[in-house]
């Protein structure tokens, strides 16, 4: 019986390498065999930004707006002492943000 579970919530601005992490611990999951569940997409953070293309304010006003996106995925893991060790040792890209939290 494990008593503790890790809650993991990755994010970042790129899917593509939020969904690489997810994958690496989905396989590490798989390989020493405790439960995962997830990963849970939450609804993606839009920010935007909006900024006049002349930069003296002479012209008709012509803006710009700057998006960034910022994407997370939860998942929850059984804390399982060989796969937090193998979770710690995962190469996180740039731009991604990864937490983990252990829970009784």
């Amino acid at each position: 019986m494990v008593s503790q579970r890790a809650r993991i919530s990755l994010s970042g601005t790129d899917p593509k390498k939020v969904d690489l992490v997810c994958k690496q611990i989905k396989q590490i999951s798989e390989r020493t065999g405790v439960a995962m569940s997830g990963p849970i997409p939450l609804p993606t953070k839009r920010l935007v930004v909006p900024c006049r293309k002349s930069p003296d304010g002479e012209g008709s006003e012509t803006w710009d707006r700057w998006e960034m996106r910022v994407h997370k995925r939860l998942i929850d893991l059984d804390a399982d002492e060989r796969a937090l060790r193998q979770l710690m040792r995962i190469q996180v890209p740039d731009g991604v943000n990864i937490e983990i939290v252990l829970r009784s």
